[in-house]
């Protein structure tokens, strides 16, 4: 499933048009960016917690040439199953 699935699913969920269900999907997305940026975590009961990790810097190679290259440290964005979530699999 990709956004333009999961829009049209809330859209014929909510019996609504689409336009909204993208703006309501866009919003909660945007909800989660916030809460990552400000709290480095987002838990949704049930379903997981979105949570910043920290990358460390390493050495890469250059793919066409071969040589090593260094990469910055930076973050990313991990994601731990909820109970309920894994259950339902």
């Amino acid at each position: 499933m990709n956004k333009s699935h999961l829009i049209a699913h809330v859209a014929e969920e909510l019996r609504t048009s689409k336009l909204q269900a993208a703006l309501l999907v866009e919003t909660v997305l945007k909800g989660i960016q916030k809460g990552l940026e400000s709290d480095q975590s987002v838990t949704l009961t049930g379903f997981g917690t979105f949570e910043l990790k920290p990358r460390k810097a390493r050495v890469g190679r250059n793919p066409h040439t071969g040589e090593p290259i260094s990469i910055a440290p930076g973050k990313r964005v991990g994601f731990r199953v909820g109970k309920a979530l894994k259950d339902s699999f």
